[in-house]
């Protein structure tokens, strides 16, 4: 299937690392993720991601790390 002909509904989730991925909205959430409550088409929810994650080291490596300093 091309992208653009995609209809398919997605969800953005995230897990305890904050890291994000998209799930299809009719399928069950993987164990580990939470939806957060963004479910558009692909396009928008991979836009939506980019504009919340900046920072793309896990959660346990930035406080590792402000630890540190």
């Amino acid at each position: 299937m091309n992208e653009a002909d995609d209809t398919t509904p997605y969800q953005v989730t995230v897990n305890h690392e904050e890291q994000y991925s998209i799930w299809p909205a009719q399928l069950e959430i993987p164990a580990g993720w939470r939806a957060i409550g963004v479910t558009e088409s692909k396009k928008d929810c991979l836009t939506h991601i980019g504009s919340v994650w900046t920072d793309m080291r896990p959660r346990s490596l930035r406080e590792r790390m402000v630890r540190a300093k």
